[in-house]
């Protein structure tokens, strides 16, 4: 069916109401009767030996109905998606500040914090390894017995060293990124409860309810099928409920006391515990011929996964396959290295490794434009990958490539357009404004060597609507909306006939993770071929109650009608009338498996088929006596292939936006010798309503994907990937410095912008 009442409409969010209403419950607001309320022990040291732990006197406290350690595990005491390194109750060691060592159910919340003060655990500090550089060296101490070096990745194509001869220009520059923090709405919190056959169902919050099946019945020592998992609604997730949060804390409490158990971090514990963006060390050098196109690239990235693996290993490998930027380079030599540190624990978060090397390779963009007088949106043109091109790792790009779409949009923009009237205006004589400019590219799906797969279920209803089933969970990012739009169409039906569950293993088929801006793509790929099945379920059905031969059934919106007989129809409420006297369940089942990539480089997950690909643009000022920065206008250009919601793609861009700002400007969770200095939102400063841009403005460049449902690809990661290089870009338009390290604090801008003076006056 290719006529599309609904996909590529601005349909409200499904979602929305309850959301500005408050109505909508998330996993923290869900209550069972007879409910306990658990707590978890946390380390007091960032690397120790645990010699004792003793819970008699917790055990004693009025109100306590469990202490349990890691001797009450019953399965594996080991979690995380990559290597289960990650204890769920540490027993000899711990190797961060938020390890847990016990785990508490009490009658009240307030008893279980109480308890928790009377554990005593008899530690031996160990030496601290905080600096992943200092990580790798041989006299290192070792936070496992592996090594420190989780993953270590390497591509080499091409002669670099001849490259860097024959250049007319070289830039090598370091960089450094920070720890950023997911800052969910909703910190991590669940309830788990337990039937009479012992099944277990955990609601909290997640990415891929299936993947937290199992991992929660590998701790244990249970059959998956026992248990279910309910992932949303989520008061978002950015990838930091990719990994497993409290999911098996509550259900061990469940299992070992029979009532129903709820935890609810607090924003605190969230802070300590929590996933993070890993920090990076990324070491550049590039060169250019004199007319700006790019030669060569040589670059090492370091990134600190902290204490343990979760998708430390895949985020280097997608960094070091997007370190090059969405540009043509015949000569690489590309490393990257996943470093064990005691400094907490990094994973998955939206971007997933581009945006550290995004801001280098932008960064150095600009510097070689600079250095050869060469406009800043000609050279990215100049170089920009196009369809049929060979790309860094040597895969050739078979998929759409909307890259020059939106740097041909971004250029007729007003804002780039007028872009010397905007800077000549500052607010004051010593404010200086400027506009920079970043192009990134996405790999969407998992990546070529790894299991990436979509299934979906619809039924048609006994009262004519569908029910259509995939657990790519909800995380804020409109999925279900989309999921609405293009089950409507790839039916035929209205979009209020059409109801999307997502995110139950007991209700849904595995549809892989709401992660990696893969949920439309498989999602609705899976969707499609789930109404090809169900209209090959449907067909003999209505051929009989038509008295008509199947091969005479055709579809029309709304209907299903007899080809040689326009008059003979059956709406779908007929159909289900008459399927239902019939004893009969009318449902197809679709699924997908993501295609790959045609080059193999040798490491899991890179490179990807598909990629999503944007433009963005920042107008800043930047205050020259305090190095404060105030974004004033962004753009963001996207390339999300056929925008089936283009108010999503708006709202998604938006926050993207912002979420990227903060990256550049004023997120960092400090961490000194493995202990947290940030330790809330009063130190940790998240971009507010005050800071925002007083415009946002998001053009759509679509180049449909022919492989993606209805032509989409993802879009999800990659509106937030740029902008932060966008925003250093202009800083340095503004004054002339370059920023290599952020966020750009008005501290660092300050130091700077000092520095430059000092330079010039001497």
């Amino acid at each position: 069916m290719t006529e599309t009442r609904w996909v590529g409409k601005e349909v409200k969010r499904i979602d929305a109401e309850d959301k500005v209403r408050g109505t909508l419950k998330y996993m923290g607001d869900l209550s069972f009767p007879n409910m306990i309320y658990g707590a978890v022990l946390r380390s007091k040291y960032p690397h120790a030996l645990i010699k004792k732990i003793d819970t008699t006197q917790a055990k004693e406290l009025e109100g306590v109905v469990a202490v349990l350690t890691h001797e009450d595990v019953p399965g594996l005491n080991g979690f995380g998606i990559s290597i289960p390194d990650q204890p769920v109750l540490c027993g000899d060691k711990v190797r961060y500040m938020g390890d847990a060592v016990a785990l508490v159910g009490a009658e009240t919340k307030e008893i279980a914090e109480q308890a928790l003060e009377l554990i005593e655990v008899e530690y031996e500090p160990l030496p601290v390894v905080d600096d992943p550089e200092e990580a790798l060296l041989d006299t290192s101490p070792l936070i496992h017995e592996s090594g420190n070096v989780h993953n270590h990745v390497k591509i080499q194509r091409g002669d670099v060293e001849k490259a860097f001869k024959e250049a007319a220009v070289v830039v090598e520059n370091t960089y450094y990124t920070p720890r950023q923090m997911h800052a969910f709405l909703e910190p991590e919190a669940g309830v788990a409860t337990i039937d009479e056959d012992k099944n277990i169902t955990i609601y909290c919050g997640g990415q891929h309810p299936y993947r937290d099946q199992l991992q929660v019945a590998r701790a244990l020592g249970m059959n998956p099928r026992k248990i279910r998992i309910v992932n949303s609604p989520s008061g978002g997730a950015f990838g930091g409920k990719d990994e497993i949060t409290l999911q098996i804390y509550l259900a061990l409490l469940t299992l070992h006391t029979g009532r129903p158990a709820k935890i609810v971090l607090s924003r605190e514990e969230s802070v300590v515990a929590g996933m993070k963006r890993h920090p990076m060390k990324v070491q550049i050098k590039t060169a250019a011929a004199a007319d700006g196109t790019i030669l060569a690239n040589q670059v090492r990235v370091v990134s600190d996964t902290g204490a343990y693996a979760s998708l430390g290993g895949p985020v280097i490998g997608f960094a070091v396959e997007h370190s090059c930027g969405p540009y043509r380079v015949d000569n690489v030599n590309l490393e990257g290295l996943c470093v064990y540190t005691n400094n907490g624990v990094a994973g998955a978060f939206r971007g997933f490794g581009a945006n550290q090397v995004t801001f280098a390779m932008e960064t150095q963009m600009d510097m070689i434009a600079e250095k050869l007088g060469i406009d800043r949106l000609e050279i990215r043109k100049k170089n920009a990958l196009r369809h049929g091109d060979i790309g860094p790792l040597g895969h050739k790009m078979t998929a759409s490539v909307g890259l020059m779409r939106t740097l041909e949009a971004a250029e007729k923009s007003g804002l780039w357009q007028m872009r010397e009237e905007l800077k000549a205006n500052p607010s004051a004589p010593y404010k200086k404004r400027g506009i920079g400019i970043a192009c990134s590219f996405q790999g969407c799906g998992l990546g070529r060597g790894l299991p990436d797969y979509g299934a979906a279920r619809i039924e048609l209803l006994p009262n004519g609507q569908f029910v259509v089933g995939l657990s790519c969970p909800e995380i804020g990012q409109g999925n279900t909306t989309a999921f609405t739009q293009i089950a409507a169409d790839a039916i035929g039906c209205h979009i209020d006939d059409v109801i999307v569950i997502v995110g139950d293993t007991a209700r849904t088929p595995d549809s892989g993770t709401s992660t990696a801006s893969r949920s439309i793509y498989t999602g609705g790929n899976s969707i499609q071929r789930a109404a090809e099945e169900l209209r090959k379920a449907i067909a003999p059905v209505a051929a009989e109650a038509l008295g008509v031969p199947e091969d005479d059934i055709s579809f029309e919106y709304g209907k299903v009608v007899a080809k040689s007989c326009k008059d003979k129809t059956l709406t779908f409420r007929d159909l289900a009338d008459h399927a239902a006297s019939k004893g009969l369940s009318l449902k197809g089942e679709g699924h997908f498996i993501w295609p790959v990539a045609d080059a193999d480089v040798g490491y899991i997950g890179i490179p990807h088929l598909l990629y999503s690909y944007a433009t963005q643009i920042a107008l800043v000022e930047v205050n020259t006596l305090t190095g404060e920065t105030e974004v004033l206008q962004a753009l963001s250009v996207l390339d999300p292939g056929k925008a089936i919601n283009p108010q999503g793609i708006e709202a998604q861009s938006e926050g993207g936006v912002v979420m990227g700002m903060g990256y550049a400007l004023t997120e960092d969770i400090i961490i000194e010798k493995g202990l947290f200095q940030t330790k809330n939102f009063s130190t940790y400063i998240l971009p507010t309503s005050l800071d925002m841009p007083c415009e946002i403005e998001t053009i759509i460049a679509e180049e449909l994907e022919p492989s993606g449902p209805f032509g989409a690809k993802g879009i999800g990661e990659i509106t937030c990937v740029p902008i932060s290089p966008a925003i250093t870009n202009a800083i340095h338009d503004a004054t002339g410095v370059w920023i290599k390290h952020i966020p750009a604090t008005a501290e660092r801008v300050y130091t700077a912008l000092k520095e430059a003076k000092c330079k010039e006056d001497s």
